[in-house]
């Protein structure tokens, strides 16, 4: 690293806009001063494009990305070489760390686990706040596990690493305050709750076929269970165990058209991502934009799928009437009144994992055309 990029401070203008719009606490506003993100950010990174990432080359290019609400990619294809590309590893977009750590409420005193240490930035932000010793950050990447080491140390912090599997009990580790995912999750993994004390609060970005992207603040139970609410979209890179295996064969010549009917546009809310998720498990979303709205793509393991764009004909696929299922979902979501994301909920024990709408005991159930 050349001596620019260690000494480069973060900018004063990010921390204040942080603070301007409320994700900075007074006590927060001074661990952010006292550590400048540009300590953790190694010569060699990349920028995240929509389709790709982009390698930052110049010195000013490198500088004012640091220096920006964006997230600072820093490993493609978990460190393979000659790879597609794909990121796997970043240094996450401030305002939603600053996000997160106000979510967790912590006080001191309070011992934190960190799923995903990556850079390292996350772990010393708490170590500032809390102090070294009561703070534990585990990363399954063995060359970023040494990175993160080495600029924690170099910059003065000592908090207890670990290389290894985050979603497996940290041995010896005994009951936490406080539990931070900074790697998205498709379930909160039941091992995790048991190292939270009840009390304790989790903090986790959740990504599920319907939707990506969608933080949940979770409160742990006497009884070993875990709830709270989602706190809106979160984008994180999924952990390892938990990426989506594989994609959805589906068999073009059994397709049929028929009229447009629901905007595609009007379903890419986060409510009714989490709702239709809930009702239709196993179904996958992507979207794009398109002329005078969105393009959407939907698909389940059987071979059923659709594609529809605003204003164009639907195209279905496979067994099944996909796109009636989904218009039927957006119906009854409609019928609620389009509930927003802060109205829906989380409930975690060992055997299941339940989304719920605006009550823990009104559970949104799988519809019963569908499929896993």
């Amino acid at each position: 690293m050349n001596t620019t990029q260690q000494q480069a401070p973060t900018y004063p203008g990010l921390v204040q806009d942080l603070a301007d719009r409320g994700l900075l606490t007074a006590h927060w506003r001074r661990v952010w001063d006292a550590v400048p993100r540009s300590r953790f950010i190694p010569p060699h990174v990349w920028r995240q494009l929509p389709d790709r990432c982009e390698p930052v080359v110049t010195g000013e290019d490198w500088l004012a990305l640091v220096n920006s609400d964006e997230p600072v990619v820093i490993q493609l294809d978990d460190g393979a070489e000659d790879g597609p590309g794909i990121a796997t590893s970043s240094n996450s977009q401030p305002s939603m760390v600053a996000r997160m750590l106000g979510l967790l409420h912590v006080k001191d005193g309070h011992r934190v686990l960190e799923i995903g240490t990556a850079s390292g930035y996350v772990a010393a932000l708490l170590c500032e706040r809390l102090g070294d010793e009561q703070v534990h950050s585990v990363e399954i990447d063995p060359a970023l596990g040494e990175q993160a080491a080495a600029a924690l140390e170099e910059a003065g912090y000592r908090p207890h690493l670990r290389v290894g599997d985050g979603e497996q009990p940290w041995p010896g580790l005994g009951l936490v305050d406080r539990l931070i995912s900074t790697c998205a999750l498709r379930y909160v993994p039941h091992a995790l709750i048991r190292q939270v004390r009840p009390g304790g609060i989790i903090v986790a970005p959740l990504d599920r076929d319907f939707w990506s992207g969608a933080l949940v603040q979770l409160y742990v139970q006497d009884d070993g269970t875990a709830l709270g609410t989602y706190c809106g979209g979160a984008s994180y890179m999924p952990m390892r165990s938990h990426r989506a295996i594989g994609t959805h064969q589906v068999d073009a010549e059994t397709g049929r058209a028929r009229g447009a009917g629901l905007d595609p546009a009007q379903m890419l809310t986060l409510g009714f991502a989490l709702y239709a998720g809930a009702r239709l498990p196993g179904v996958r979303l992507t979207h794009e934009d398109a002329p005078g709205g969105a393009r959407v793509w939907a698909s389940r393991e059987d071979g059923s799928a659709a594609t529809a764009a605003t204003g164009e004909d639907v195209w279905q696929y496979g067994p099944g009437l996909l796109w009636e299922e989904i218009e039927q979902v957006w119906m009854e979501y409609a019928s609620l009144g389009q509930p927003t994301a802060g109205e829906f909920g989380l409930t975690v024990t060992d055997r299941r994992q339940q989304t719920w709408l605006r009550s823990p005991l009104r559970v949104v159930e799988p519809s019963r055309t569908a499929r896993p």
